[in-house]
């Protein structure tokens, strides 16, 4: 994810330095890459970040060689892991112009700058990185106060893991009943049954095809997150929770990496 979104911000006329652990794969955008987060950071009007889970982020902030002892006062820094709310709303307590951006609109949303950004933080901070984030995002809202934008992008994983349960279980019946499924398709796509996965997987998911970029570990992680948090606030999601479990069955099945809608796996044909 990290990499599209740096090209479009080159290309929209910034100076972009890249660090990343494998340094092979900062090296591969052809931008300056630096050696440590730090070094990346230093001196920059904007921090933005794209890792993997709450230490991760963690680390490449607050950790021996972090962005935040080497940023600006006057920069801001912009996240877009999905990670707790709870290291979002830490983060903003050490530094004031912090917002937390998970994305939505996967790899293909990146790389074509059509993602979805949902923010939480400040409305300075909000004001320094919305023309930023402008380069490689077709939709940016700001939710709210810091944790906001993670506890939306757990609300859309909670709709995307439901849906795509129905979906998959629509797909099963409709070969079960030895229906044509691009007539169905053609009938049910227009009305009330679409959805965002109907449109881009029903055909993949009818031909086991599963390489579409964002892993089943990952929603794992997100709707981890989910469930951690509603114990906090006191939601209930049997749905979400049911659907992690089919989850773990996909990746006992060795679609750990396969994208999410491998749901499908675990239903007979």
């Amino acid at each position: 994810m990290g990499a599209p979104m740096a090209g479009h911000l080159a290309r929209a006329g910034h100076t972009v330095t890249v660090y990343n652990r494998t340094r092979a794969k900062a090296e591969a955008t052809g931008l300056t890459v630096a050696d440590t987060p730090a070094e990346a950071a230093k001196g920059k009007d904007a921090v933005i970040t794209c890792v993997g889970n709450d230490d991760d982020l963690e680390m490449v902030t607050l950790g021996p060689d972090g962005v935040f002892a080497a940023m600006r006062q006057d920069a801001v820094f912009i996240d877009h892991t999905t990670v707790s709310a709870g290291i979002a709303r830490r983060l903003a307590e050490v530094r004031s112009l912090v917002v937390d951006a998970p994305v939505s609109g996967g790899q293909a949303g990146a790389e074509n700058g059509k993602l979805s950004i949902m923010c939480g933080g400040n409305v300075a901070a909000m004001v320094l990185a919305e023309p930023i984030m402008a380069a490689y995002a077709a939709r940016i809202v700001h939710v709210g106060a810091a944790g906001a934008g993670q506890t939306t992008k757990m609300v859309n994983q909670i709709a995307i893991a439901g849906v795509l349960q129905g979906l998959s279980e629509a797909l099963r019946f409709a070969q079960a009943s030895d229906l044509d499924l691009a007539k169905v398709f053609e009938a049910i796509s227009g009305g009330a049954a679409q959805s965002w996965q109907m449109v881009n997987r029903w055909e993949s998911m009818g031909q086991d095809r599963f390489d579409f970029g964002f892993a089943v570990d990952w929603m794992r992680k997100d709707l981890g997150l989910a469930l951690d948090e509603a114990k906090a606030n006191g939601a209930v999601l049997p749905v979400a929770a049911l659907v992690d479990q089919f989850y773990a069955e996909v990746q006992k099945l060795g679609g750990a990496r396969q994208d999410t809608s491998a749901l499908v796996r675990r239903l007979p044909k």
